[in-house]
């Protein structure tokens, strides 16, 4: 039996260091392929959403601390391929007064995809209603409605998800 020299270890350490270098090449390339979906919850991507998380929490609580924020959500099947919901927001003061200035925009989206996406303004309703309607939803299950509303120095995000299949919203 042949004894070994020693000459075998620097191979197979250098051997092993190329492996492990190729492995992380490897994952890199293709992680870059992969079809990872941007969050939406903000209306922004997620990096600006992330820097200006305090900025949007202070926001909503002094949005909260003037107003308040009630939906109504009604959802339309006319076929099988064609479903739609019509929405309104309506927006009061502490006093429960109406508030008749109110800028509200929407975005909704699916949850595994950016694919849907759409954007929406609200028409103005009286006494404090903003609506939005026949929104059509192309795919059936659970999509996220977002909105964003302004009342003069104010705004925050109200978002809700909803599904189509069983009708059943909540805020999130």
């Amino acid at each position: 039996m042949k004894m070994s020299n020693g000459r075998v270890w620097p191979y197979a350490i250098g051997i092993s260091i190329t492996m492990v270098f190729g492995f992380c090449v490897a994952t890199i390339m293709v992680t870059q392929t992969a079809n990872i979906q941007e969050s939406d919850v903000f209306m922004t991507h997620y990096q600006d959403a992330d820097a200006k998380a305090n900025e949007l929490i202070e926001a909503k609580i002094a949005f909260d601390k003037k107003y308040n924020i009630e939906y109504f959500l009604e959802h339309h099947l006319i076929n099988e391929s064609d479903r739609s919901l019509t929405l309104k927001y309506k927006i009061s003061d502490k006093m429960n007064k109406p508030v008749e200035n109110a800028k509200i925009s929407i975005a909704t989206s699916r949850p595994e995809t950016n694919e849907y996406n759409k954007k929406f303004d609200a028409k103005k309703d009286t006494d404090g209603f903003y609506s939005f309607e026949n929104i059509k939803l192309e795919k059936l299950g659970i999509w996220n409605i977002i909105a964003k509303i302004e009342v003069e120095n104010e705004s925050r995000f109200f978002n809700i998800k909803t599904n189509t299949q069983t009708k059943e919203s909540f805020e999130f």
